[in-house]
């Protein structure tokens, strides 16, 4: 078994499971498979299962590592962002939403998604390598946030939370009334989200 899914930390766990999205940090293992470093690339993306019938063997020596995500919401919790070339259409639509919901940068539809990748590596890995959070009301999230609730990760949807894990999500409680939580998405994505980009969601 492979440690190749990714859970909405950001961290690489082995699971029989599998996902719904592929993913690419470039190459993060070894010639035995093994996982040796979180990232080597910014351009964190999450890319379709297939595309232009294109096939590859998982884990390959110097290539990139193929990553796994539930779905893409949980992606999005992980630092990731749709893939230009197999995913045209929506990276197109995440630009222009990421810009809309995040005015304060500056950017425009020209400017290079490079640009918002350095962004996104702040807000995904702190100085001590541990996952970027911050605290907000829980009322004021929009659907497709990931919060750590009961020391678990939990994805908000219509007013209740939803249990993550590998095999898919539990049913739903209603929202507590807790005040603030931590916030597992980083912070440019909850703000995309609420300026219209609605991610998909395994429930």
């Amino acid at each position: 078994m492979l440690q190749n899914r990714v859970n909405p930390f950001g961290q690489l766990i082995k699971t029989p499971e599998r996902g719904a999205w592929l993913g690419n940090r470039g190459v993060i293992h070894n010639e035995q498979q093994e996982i040796v470093r979180a990232y080597k690339i910014k351009a964190w993306i999450t890319c379709v299962l297939e595309f232009r019938g294109r096939h590859r063997e998982i884990m390959q020596p110097d290539r990139w590592t193929e990553l796994f995500f539930l779905d893409e919401a949980t992606a999005f919790s992980a630092g990731h962002r749709p893939c230009f070339q197999c995913r045209y259409k929506d990276h197109q639509r995440f630009k222009e939403f990421w810009i809309k919901g995040n005015p304060h940068y500056g950017f425009n539809i020209k400017t290079p998604v490079s640009k918002i990748d350095d962004i996104l590596q702040t807000e995904r890995i702190a100085a001590d390598k541990s996952k970027v959070t911050y605290e907000e009301n829980l009322k004021g999230l929009p659907n497709g946030t990931f919060v750590f609730y009961d020391e678990k990760p939990y994805l908000l949807k219509d007013g209740q939370l939803y249990l993550w894990s590998p095999a898919g999500y539990q049913k739903g409680i209603m929202m507590p009334d807790v005040g603030k939580l931590l916030v597992l998405t980083p912070q440019s994505f909850v703000n995309m989200f609420n300026a219209g980009y609605v991610p998909q969601m395994g429930i």
